[in-house]
């Protein structure tokens, strides 16, 4: 809700009908309401990535599973995630970002289930891998149709909704994690996973009741009901026609009014537009950063990490996690806060450099304790300080904003499918970087793979810094004048 505007007194007394002009209109709730169901999908997708980091202790002590296994386990998700970001884009072009939604849900109710009834490696992997489509739809879908459903005036805060929601279930499967630990072997990991199969069924038809998204119904010619959704979502009758308008001078501008997506048309705009390509190196760039600054290691290793700094008890390792879990979840909502208020720059600036310092820090603790057993209770603590400062500061800025820029600053016609690619680079980098995390720190030790990954995170503040212009406040189809890609 915007703040009133009060007049002064005396102003008041002598103007007050252009006090009543002056204040804002209110906004409308319905948007949020569509944005925070859409978003739900990637509660469980927070979950499903995230429920091996303590499951795999007693995956290893159950079925025999090595570390090499879990390393590929723990990462193979976000490469086969690539299937379903690849897809999505397609399938939410042709059957609408609604049913892309539903269909992301019956992913998540597969692969969990497969894999909490697994009897070995091979089935894991296979549960592993149906979860990891879903995971994929799951990261282009949801920010698409929150951004697409979104007025300007709360875009940025809806759109971050996705990565809220994503860390609220990466928070659930950390408890998830802490409550099952007790139970025997067999039971606790199989219920870890379980767990995340009975809200699918319940999201899937929540999503039904929700509008289709407006650009998309453009886009297929259905100009009427575009409209009645743009008035349901936007926060005055102006703002909707002004919408509508937008929409459809740029659908009108890519040639896909009759609907038939416009894919081919689009990419071949990359080889052509300078603008365009810009505008996808900007997204394959910031998604690359996103991910490679180390963020998933600690995410999938954290009970690892805090091994390695001299924490013992497993049960404590799970009930650390869970405190990164909250820190995680906590401070994206200071983001959700200030992304509209401030920007997306100044957040995003303040993010990597604050990743940076963490980072560069925690490598330092490694590297000034090592295995000194006498100071383990020292080095666990400022571990898990520095930790909590490093994911907080991904949080507040380069975790959701990523998502953010991204659907914000690709042309419609190119939004489906540029989001899809995005999304892939993300996986990619995300796969490599928790499929090679243990060898990672076996070969160059835990300081320097986190000294790696501040140095990465450092060079993400330079291509910020020079790069990205600000987008607060602007509509989707005014990006198109801001990164001339008409």
């Amino acid at each position: 809700m915007a703040p009133d505007v009060e007049a002064p007194l005396l102003a008041a007394s002598s103007k007050p009908a252009a006090a009543a002009v002056a204040s804002p209109p209110r906004r409308n709730k319905y948007p949020f309401f569509c944005a925070v169901l859409a978003s739900m999908t990637s509660v469980l997708m927070g979950y499903n990535v995230a429920v091996t980091s303590g499951a795999q202790i007693f995956m290893a002590e159950d079925l025999g599973v090595s570390d090499a296994q879990i390393e590929v386990l723990s990462g193979a998700i976000n490469i086969y995630s690539l299937v379903g970001a690849l897809l999505a884009g397609w399938t939410s072009d042709r059957l609408g970002r609604r049913l892309t939604i539903v269909l992301t849900n019956g992913f998540f109710l597969a692969g969990p289930l497969v894999m909490s009834l697994a009897g070995g490696y091979a089935a894991l992997m296979a549960g592993r891998f149906v979860a990891g489509i879903g995971v994929g739809y799951a990261l282009v879908i949801a920010p698409v149709y929150a951004a697409e459903i979104s007025p300007a005036s709360s875009r940025g805060l809806l759109s971050s909704l996705p990565e809220i929601f994503i860390n609220g279930g990466v928070m659930l499967s950390y408890v998830s994690n802490f409550a099952f630990s007790g139970l025997p072997v067999h039971l606790s990991w199989r219920l870890m996973f379980a767990a995340g199969v009975v809200p699918t069924v319940f999201l899937a038809a929540g999503v039904l009741t929700m509008p289709e998204s407006p650009r998309w119904l453009a886009m297929k010619g259905r100009r009427g009901e575009a409209r009645v959704v743009l008035d349901r979502t936007s926060d005055t009758p102006a703002e909707a026609e002004q919408r509508l308008q937008e929409i459809e001078d740029v659908v009108a501008a890519a040639g896909s009014v009759a609907g038939n997506g416009g894919g081919g048309g689009a990419w071949k705009e990359v080889a052509t537009k300078p603008g365009v390509r810009r505008v996808l190196a900007i997204v394959l760039t910031l998604q690359f950063f996103q991910q490679a600054s180390g963020i998933d290691s600690v995410v999938l290793y954290g009970p690892r990490v805090l091994a390695a700094a001299g924490v013992a008890s497993n049960t404590l390792l799970l009930g650390l996690n869970v405190v990164f879990g909250v820190a995680k979840a906590s401070s994206i909502l200071v983001a959700m806060a200030l992304t509209d208020r401030v920007g997306r720059r100044p957040l995003l600036l303040a993010s990597t450099g604050g990743m940076t310092a963490s980072l560069v820090a925690l490598g330092s603790v490694f590297a000034a304790f090592g295995g000194a057993r006498d100071d383990a209770a020292v080095a666990a603590g400022a571990a898990v300080a520095v930790v909590v400062a490093f994911v907080c500061a991904f949080s507040v800025g380069i975790g959701p904003l990523a998502w953010v820029y991204s659907s914000e600053i690709l042309p419609l016609r190119l939004r489906g499918q540029g989001a899809g690619v995005g999304t892939a680079m993300n996986r990619v980098v995300s796969g490599v970087v928790t499929m090679t995390f243990i060898s990672l720190y076996g070969a160059i030790t835990m300081a320097g793979a986190f000294y790696l990954y501040a140095a990465i995170a450092a060079a993400s503040f330079v291509f910020i810094y020079a790069c990205l212009p600000e987008t607060r406040g602007r509509s989707l189809e005014d990006m198109e004048e801001l990164f001339h890609t008409k």
